[in-house]
């Protein structure tokens, strides 16, 4: 799996042919749009969840769990000491 992060209108291509746009949204909502040929099937999971029958097929869905929080050790440091300086260096 794959977590990213992307601004506004950047987007995923998978393969050759299908893209997914980021289009923007808030904390708990995102807005994307979905370029792909007609022959690929793209179904929401709540759907998916209502056509099931029975509980077993229910339980049988693809679930997704998200991932908790990376442990401060594993984040990326940020380098404090880099300072941009503009004109030319005093002799």
């Amino acid at each position: 799996m794959m977590r990213l992060t992307l601004s506004t209108e950047e987007y995923l291509m998978l393969n050759d042919n299908i893209k997914i746009i980021f289009l923007g949204g808030t904390k708990n909502h995102i807005k994307i749009m979905v370029d792909a040929p007609r022959e690929v099937n793209i179904v929401r999971s709540t759907v998916l969840r209502k056509k099931a029958g029975s509980q077993e097929e229910r339980e049988n869905l693809p679930k997704y769990y998200a991932e908790p929080e990376v442990d401060e050790k594993y984040r990326k440091r940020r380098n404090p000491k880099v300072s941009i300086t503009y004109g030319s260096p005093e002799p």
